[in-house]
């Protein structure tokens, strides 16, 4: 259960703007409009702790179904 990892990302015209992954527990930026989301994002502490959560509400509750 431990190599689980949770991942939001987000689009525009199929380019990968910034991506949030539990195992890293940060935004990464992959343009400079994502790099700057990025570290807005990263900058709320409260919004960093709900998409850590995501891995517990989301993806370990369906290990068993999967």
């Amino acid at each position: 259960l431990k190599d689980i990892e949770y991942v939001y990302s987000d689009y525009y015209n199929k380019l990968e703007i910034f991506r949030f992954s539990s195992s890293l527990g940060k935004f990464v930026g992959y343009t400079e409009y994502g790099v700057k989301q990025a570290e807005y994002r990263n900058n709320i502490p409260s919004y960093i702790a709900s998409m850590k959560a995501q891995r517990e509400t989301y993806c370990l509750h369906n290990v068993g179904i999967w």
